[in-house]
């Protein structure tokens, strides 16, 4: 209930202040490439139920259907107004909408495809999917600039899978098992100062 309030509170207050910069953002995207402003990707939720993350679209329009759900940072598939996105997290902003809306939290682990989560053991997906997905979580921190670290992979995908996923999945399963209202108002407060950074 706390928690809760608290993903309330915090998302209605972002929007509140972020509300420029998205208006900006927005007109930005659609001034780069033709394309509808937002992508809406299908993720899997708490107890497994799915639904649409809201992100600003930072890719060529129809990119999942050219390519797979890792992006590397020098991906062909990212506008220009994108790579300037990706490299600031700001194309994550809109999921504040999904904090509001009860389907995210400011902080848990970060919601995955349906594609990596049908690999998830029982256990990870009995852990990992007790709890609201979030923008922000251990796993989050110690990946900050996921895409860089694809970059120049001649295969994302199994980069992904082979240096990535593995210690993303423990830090979820970390969160998930110690997770309190103090656990969250440092991530929050890591987050922060990264972005910053």
């Amino acid at each position: 209930m706390v928690k809760r309030l608290l993903d309330l509170v915090l998302s209605s207050i972002g929007l509140f202040l972020a509300s420029p910069f998205l208006l900006i953002i927005a007109l930005a995207i659609k001034l780069d490439l033709p394309g509808p402003v937002f992508y809406r990707g299908v993720r899997v939720g708490k107890h497994g139920k799915q639904f649409r993350m809201f992100k600003f679209r930072s890719m060529v329009a129809n990119a999942d259907k050219i390519g797979g759900p890792s992006t590397a940072g020098d991906d062909p598939r990212l506008t220009p107004v994108g790579k300037l996105l990706k490299k600031y997290q700001l194309d994550e902003l809109p999921q504040l909408f999904n904090v509001l809306r009860g389907e995210m939290s400011i902080v848990g682990p970060r919601p995955e495809v349906p594609l990596y989560v049908d690999m998830m053991t029982e256990e990870e997906k009995r852990v990992i999917l007790s709890v609201r997905p979030g923008m922000t979580d251990w796993a989050s921190l110690w990946n900050f600039h996921e895409g860089e670290i694809l970059r120049g992979s001649k295969d994302p995908e199994k980069t992904y899978q082979e240096k990535i996923r593995p210690e993303k999945i423990r830090l979820q399963m970390k969160y998930v098992k110690e997770r309190n209202l103090w656990v969250d108002l440092k991530i929050i407060v890591k987050t922060v100062l990264e972005i910053f950074q």
